[in-house]
């Protein structure tokens, strides 16, 4: 396997995983990377990298970190963001794992595979975060941890540009963290 194929599976991936932080940060900075052709999006997705794409991402991620502070809003969100993490994470998994000789159908089952479950396991433990911090702070923590979500998201986003394979394999790990709990968890019950 060579570096650039490497590199572009995990850039995939990481920001697929970055999609479970916050939805539109990731998707803003694929529609950026593939504005200013830094990387070549697949034919079906050119759209992506058009600025309509980048001002529409842009938006809606400047709308989505805001409404992250405001409480009880936190929590419709989290609930509404999880499949969007999900569909996000497969889109962004299909822009950037280099799939364009293969047939659509395991392209996108590939995405999702890679990229939708990345981004759900990652969304599913910050859902379990801000509801523990609802409970026990009465919401009164939960802009600490919208903040961090949110440097996450945007730390991510950026450097899953900078050092790819570094930050898919941290966020990864970071996966495996959060299904090990959410297993325990559930064998405990």
């Amino acid at each position: 396997m060579d570096f650039q194929l490497l590199s572009s599976v995990a850039l995939g991936i990481a920001l697929s995983a970055c999609c479970g932080f916050r939805v539109f940060v990731p998707l803003l900075g694929g529609a950026v990377a593939g504005y200013q052709q830094w990387y070549e999006l697949p034919p079906d997705l050119q759209w992506m990298g058009t600025l309509p794409a980048v001002l529409a991402f842009g938006t809606a991620a400047l709308v989505e970190i805001a409404a992250y502070y405001i409480p009880v809003v936190d929590n419709f969100l989290d609930a509404i963001a999880s499949p969007l993490a999900v569909g996000a994470g497969t889109l962004l998994a299909a822009s950037f794992l280099p799939l364009a000789d293969v047939d659509p159908l395991l392209k996108w089952v590939l995405a999702l595979l890679a990229g939708g479950s990345a981004a759900g396991t990652i969304h599913a433990g910050t859902g379990l975060l801000r509801l523990a911090s609802t409970k026990f702070t009465a919401t009164l923590g939960n802009p600490v941890v919208a903040t961090g979500e949110n440097t996450a998201a945007i730390g991510g986003t950026v450097l899953s540009f900078l050092m790819p394979v570094v930050i898919a394999v941290v966020l990864l790990l970071l996966m495996g963290w959060i299904l090990g709990k959410l297993l325990s968890r559930r064998s405990r019950r």
